[in-house]
C-alpha cells in the first residue's frame, strides 16, 4: 500500500521503484477484496470456506512483511514522527467516524470508541505500533527471534485484547519484522531473490498453494470445529480459542511458519517486470480503505448467500474483487478522496511543512 508500507524516501529511491513490489501490493490487495467479499458465502459453501481459509492463511502477514521491508529501524525524524500522523493515525480517524456515522444511519445504533478499530481499520493501529516498536526491537541481538516470541506470548495474555488492535498487531509483529529484517541484511538482492525463475519453481509455488488449498477443502470441517479462521486472525488470546494449554503457542509458530511458506510460494508467482497495473500498486491504500464501503451493502444485505452454483459464484466475484481494485486506485477516484485517504495537515504542526503531504 502506498503509505501502508512506505518508508522514507530519498530523491533516489523515489525514482527507482522496483516494479515486483508494487505488482506484489496489487495482487495483495486483490486478495483482501476477495477474502472479503466471500466472507458470506462461507456459511454455505464448503468451496468459499477452503478458499477463505487459504486466502486469510497468508494476505495479511504479507502486508506486514511489505511494510516492514519498506520500513527504518533509524532513530525517528521529526519528518517520520509527523507522517506517523498524516499516514496512518489522520486517515484512521477520518474512517472511523465515517464508519460511526453510517452505522448511525442505517442501524440507528452507534458507538464511538476509537479504541476498537472497525472492520479494516485495524491495520492502520498496528502499521503505527510497528513502526514505534521497530527502532527498540531493532536494538536487540535476534530480532525476529523476539517478534515471534512476543507474538506467540501475547496469545497466553488475555489482558491483551483489541483495544487499540494490540493483539493482532503483536500478533503479526514476526512478519513486519522479517520483512525489515531482509532488506536490513540485504538478502533479496545478496541471494538474487527478484532475479528470473525457473519454470520449475514457479509450478513448485503454484503447486504449494493448490495444495494448501486441497487440504483446507478436504478438512474443511475439522477446521470449522478448531475455529482455524479465527487463529488466522491472531487476534484473541488462546483460551478465548478453547486452547487454554501450554501448546497454544506451538499452533501460533505453525501457523506462522505456514504463513512464510504461502507467502513465499505467492511471492514466486509474482510478475518481476513492469506490467500494465504495476501502477495500481502504489495506490492500494485507497482500496483498503474504500473496498469496504462497496461491499458492505452486499454482505449486509444478503445477496451473498446462498449464491448457486458457488463454481460460477467464485470466479465472477474473483474478476469483481479486480475490478474493484482497479476502479478503487484509479485516479478519478483518487483525486476525489484524496482529502480522505491522505490528508494534509500542516494546521496539525507547529512546522507547517511536515503536513503539507506528498503529490501521488
Amino acid at each position: 500500500m502506498r503509505r501502508m508500507d512506505a518508508a522514507p524516501r530519498t530523491a533516489a529511491t523515489a525514482k527507482t521503484r522496483v516494479p515486483f513490489w508494487d505488482n506484489a501490493r496489487f495482487a495483495a490487495i486483490v486478495l483482501v477484496v476477495f477474502g472479503h467479499a466471500i466472507q458470506r458465502l462461507t456459511y454455505d459453501s464448503d468451496a468459499a470456506e477452503a478458499l477463505y481459509l487459504l486466502v486469510y492463511a497468508f494476505h495479511m502477514p504479507l502486508f506486514a512483511l511489505v511494510a516492514g521491508f519498506f520500513s527504518s529501524s533509524a532513530e525517528p525524524t521529526r519528518a517520520r514522527m509527523a507522517r506517523l500522523f498524516t499516514d496512518l493515525l489522520a486517515p484512521y480517524l477520518i474512517f472511523e467516524t465515517l464508519w460511526t456515522v453510517l452505522r448511525f444511519l442505517l442501524t440507528g445504533r452507534t458507538n464511538l470508541d476509537p479504541t476498537q478499530a472497525s472492520w479494516t481499520l485495524w491495520f492502520l493501529l498496528a502499521l503505527a505500533i510497528f513502526r514505534l516498536v521497530l527502532p527498540y526491537l531493532a536494538l536487540l541481538r535476534g530480532p525476529v527471534v523476539w517478534a515471534v516470541a512476543i507474538s506467540i506470548v501475547t496469545g497466553y495474555l488475555p489482558s491483551i485484547d483489541s483495544t487499540f488492535s494490540l493483539s493482532r498487531a503483536l500478533g503479526l509483529l514476526p512478519f513486519f519484522t522479517i520483512g525489515w529484517w531482509l532488506r536490513d541484511r540485504g538478502v533479496v538482492e545478496r541471494f538474487g531473490l527478484l532475479a528470473a525463475r525457473p519454470v520449475w519453481l514457479r509450478v513448485a509455488a503454484a503447486a504449494v498453494l493448490a495444495g494448501a488449498g486441497v487440504v483446507a477443502f478436504a478438512f474443511v470441517d475439522l477446521w470449522r470445529e478448531v475455529r482455524l479462521g479465527t487463529w488466522l486472525f491472531f487476534v484473541d488470546p488462546y483460551v478465548d480459542l478453547d486452547a487454554g494449554h501450554w501448546w497454544a503457542g506451538l499452533v501460533r509458530l505453525g501457523l506462522i511458519v505456514l504463513a512464510l511458506t504461502l507467502m513465499a510460494a505467492f511471492l514466486l508467482l509474482v510478475p518481476r517486470r513492469e506490467t500494465r497495473w504495476t501502477h495500481l500498486g502504489r495506490y492500494t491504500m485507497y482500496v483498503y480503505l474504500l473496498h469496504t464501503f462497496v461491499l458492505y451493502p452486499f454482505r449486509q444485505s444478503g445477496v451473498l448467500r446462498h449464491l448457486e452454483p458457488v463454481g460460477l459464484w467464485l470466479p465472477i466475484i474473483a474478476v469483481a474483487s479486480v475490478a474493484i481494485a482497479v476502479g478503487l486506485s484509479s485516479r478519478p477516484v483518487r483525486r476525489l478522496t484524496r482529502p480522505l485517504v491522505e490528508p494534509r495537515l500542516p494546521w496539525l504542526f507547529r512546522d507547517h511543512s511536515l503536513g503539507a503531504g506528498r503529490a501521488g
